[in-house]
């Protein structure tokens, strides 16, 4: 459980993300589907939810409110309907969810979708409602009808919910499971790294028995069991994808489709199960033995953080066919090999090595399981080292900040931001919204241009509109496999800019294009760079950092054409499930649209234009040296003494290194430049002690304490300096060399520089510490 100061803070935290978001105006929207997007993109980015999509709509009758939703996200695979609906306070107090209006609110979306499916509602809306396409889809969808096995209904809110609420029932003969995202669930989401799945075997009555490895090993501990089919399908049910390891889930989807072979040995040979299956893998992070009946051994009784690397595809046939041609379980048994793992600071690269050994019908790269590709280190350090131009008549310098892994800039932020002035600077410095993701750098290049592989297409718009998760996969696969330059990065940008002003000018509700926009601007920035020869000069947008007037007005008119384009030309008018095929791209690409493009004359490359950005390699490197510096700087003096002594106590760094921390703190104190090698083995030490967050929760003080200590030094006088000299030589308890640098501060062997006095109100501090009484003060010093 969150403790309650971090609970406050964190939401305190979320109010001002929503406050910031509404005076940006950037994306529009109002405070509840603000707080809606966070706390999408938060569940989202743990795995409990993908391909979500913010929308609004409210159905008012003279009875009260009907109806209401505020986001929804259909898998790919149609197997999984997330519907959300949102409670939200703007009151800066966390304020308790009676269970009425919490389960009043789930009602309202559950109406939703009965609504929907009934083929009434798609009737009563316009083409431009924002919920008009979840409506048909719903409504007329042959793969909802056939592939749809489980809704989950969500409320979402920043309140507290006290009260226990129902867990499923059955919806238009689907079944239905609820959940509560308060909260508190909100920030063990952002705080701690996601909600695990707990199953309580024992507290179900289910019998899992199993065996455990006689080996002692400090990484994992494994368990040999044989798992009932009941039990696996009713755990899929509930749960799905969420099951499937997140690491790996864009590459070893649940398919939603039925293996033949193992749809034949479930209704014809189920007692053969166990001998014909291989059965799956799974890791956990904790686990309960209990004791079988008649002293004939053990079973698992829980299991916290079940996770399945491997057996996807035989745990979701076992639950179609159960499910689709109602086979009876009773006699199938599945063999699992459940791992867990100690080591939790190596967990996802532990996991990702399972995966990767594990599977044999899917072939997975060690590079498909993690963050840690070669391609994407590169790109991080390019993004912390390459200094973005300013604006047209801004003076300040900004980064595009990329985010290899989940959290890091909320953890660099933290590490840095630790006074109101050191946060202001690196929010100036790292903006929030130029801050991206894996996903969406998957989404804004493989929107401009498509990619072919072996002669077939394999990327173009309509991979975007699949979702990030399917995207990202491709973008992987066939369109990020070099490694990346400065050149790339620029253009990388160029293309987030060009993306992201898309979106601006197609605008939202009520004042937008339509109600297509995931569709309509990556299909028309395909367009444009599919007819243009992808010759859009896209240094230019760099250097600028933002795209021209003319340019904005021919995106704008291309995308209501092809908006209407798609709205005219969808079967069935299911625009979205269209928008997803790939010869709706070869049909939009082959139109003209009567749209003229030498007003862009001016935005096109010449042949001469690529002379332009001749960054030589020492640049770069100089750059990386520079960030490597900025990084070990923005930790203080202090919490490297703490580093080291931290090292020390658990052994997780070794003497070498903590005599470098020890180094780092005793120069950076003195204000002297550290030496090459202990910048490149300070980045060692600081990619450990980042894993442990408790070693920075104090830097705050220090560096607030440091900014009194300036107040103070500006007034240092010579007297006050010559009286420490004199107290000192009585007691010796300054080291040598600090009494000597006091001593030709003194008599003027150093000048009273402002680096002088910050060093000198150190001492001076120090040497109240050890005795100096306020009776050898000759002036009175401040420190604010």
């Amino acid at each position: 459980m969150i403790e309650n100061r971090e609970l406050k803070k964190c939401h305190k935290d979320i109010q001002e993300e929503i406050k910031s978001g509404l005076i940006s105006g950037e994306d529009g929207g109002t405070p509840e589907q603000l707080f809606t997007e966070y706390a999408l993109s938060a569940l989202a980015e743990n795995g409990e939810t993908e391909n979500y999509r913010v929308t609004y709509d409210e159905k008012i009758s003279r009875r009260g409110i009907e109806h209401k939703i505020n986001g929804y996200a259909l898998y790919e695979n149609y197997e999984s309907l997330d519907l959300f609906v949102t409670i939200y306070n703007h009151e800066k107090e966390i304020k308790t969810v009676s269970k009425t209006d919490a389960e009043k609110a789930l009602d309202r979306l559950a109406k939703f979708f009965r609504n929907a499916v009934s083929r009434n509602y798609v009737h009563e809306i316009e083409e431009s409602s924002e919920i008009f396409d979840l409506a048909q889809t719903l409504a007329k969808s042959k793969e909802i009808k056939d592939l749809l096995v489980r809704i989950n209904v969500f409320l979402l809110t920043n309140g507290e919910v006290k009260s226990k609420i129902k867990t499923s029932s059955k919806m238009e003969g689907f079944p239905v499971f609820y959940r509560v995202v308060d909260i508190h669930y909100l920030c063990n989401l952002v705080e701690k790294a996601g909600v695990p799945i707990e199953l309580d075997f024992a507290g179900n009555g289910v019998v899992i028995p199993c065996i455990s490895s006689l080996t002692d090993n400090e990484d994992y501990q494994s368990y040999l069991a044989i798992f009932p089919g009941t039990a696996l399908a009713d755990i899929y049910e509930q749960y799905g994808p969420r099951l499937l390891e997140q690491n790996v889930r864009s590459f070893l989807q649940f398919t939603g489709k039925i293996n033949k072979g193992i749809r034949q040995t479930i209704v014809e040979e189920p007692h053969m199960f166990l001998a014909y299956n291989n059965g799956i893998t799974a890791t956990a992070e904790e686990v309960h033995l209990t004791d079988l009946p008649g002293d004939k051994g053990k079973a698992i009784g829980y299991v916290k953080d079940f996770q399945i690397v491997n057996g996807g595809q035989t745990t979701a046939s076992i639950y179609h066919t159960w499910k689709k041609s109602k086979a009876d379980l009773s006699k199938i048994f599945v063999p699992l090999k459940l791992t867990i793992i100690n080591d939790r600071e190596n967990f996802s690269e532990i996991v990702g090595q399972i995966a990767k050994n594990a599977n044999t019908q899917n072939k997975v790269s060690a590079s498909d399981l993690s963050s840690n590709r070669e391609n994407l280190v590169a790109l991080e350090k390019l993004s912390r080292s390459l200094w973005a131009p300013p604006k047209p008549g801004d003076m300040l310098q900004t980064r595009w900040f990329f985010e290899r892994a989940r959290g890091q800039y909320r953890n660099d932020k933290a590490r840095f931001a630790t006074t109101p002035s050191r946060k202001k600077q690196f929010e100036k410095q790292n903006p929030k919204n130029q801050m991206f993701t894996k996903e969406l750098l998957a989404k804004y290049i493989n929107s401009w241009r498509e990619c072919y592989h072996n002669g077939k297409l394999v990327i173009g718009p309509y991979t975007v509109v699949r979702g990030s998760q399917k995207n990202y996969a491709q973008f992987l696969s066939y369109n990020f496999t070099g490694k990346p330059d400065h050149v790339f990065f620029e253009d990388a940008v160029s293309l987030a800019i060009l993306f992201k002003s898309a979106e601006k000018i197609y605008g939202v509700k009520p004042n937008s294009i339509g109600d297509m926009r995931y569709i309509t601007v990556p299909y028309s920035i395909a367009w444009l760079g599919y007819k243009t020869v992808y010759s859009l000069n896209l240094y230019k947008i760099w250097k600028n950092q933002e795209i021209s007037a003319g340019l904005s007005r021919k995106l704008r008119e291309i995308m209501v054409k092809i908006e209407a384009h798609i709205k005219r030309n969808a079967p069935g008018s299911l625009y979205g499930e269209w928008a997803k095929k790939e010869e709706c791209w070869i049909q939009i690409r082959q139109q003209d649209f009567d749209i003229s493009l030498h007003e862009l004359a001016d935005e096109l490359d010449s042949e001469t234009s690529d002379n332009r950005r001749k960054l030589t390699t020492e640049d770069v490197q100089n750059a990386e040296i520079q960030t490597s510096l900025d990084r070990l700087e923005s930790v203080h003096p202090e919490t490297w003494k703490k580093i080291e002594e931290w090292g020390k106590e658990t052994e997780k760094l070794s003497q070498y290194q903590r005599d470098i921390a020890n180094s780092i703190a005793n120069r950076l104190r003195a204000q002297r430049e550290l030496t090459e090698t202990e910048r490149k083995q300070g980045e060692k030490i600081l990619d450990i002690a980042d894993k442990h967050p408790h070693l920075f929760v104090d830097m705050e003080e220090f560096f607030l304490e440091d900014e009194s200590e300036v107040i103070a030094g500006m007034d240092i006088t010579m007297d006050l300096v010559q009286e420490i000299v004199e107290w000192n030589k009585n007691n010796r308890l300054l080291a040598p060399e600090q009494h000597r640098f006091l001593e030709y501060l003194a008599n003027g062997r150093l000048k009273m520089t402002g680096k002088h006095k910050y060093i000198a109100a150190r001492l001076y501090k120090k040497a109240k510490r050890l005795g100096f009484s306020e009776t050898f003060v000759s002036q009175e010093v401040s420190f604010g």
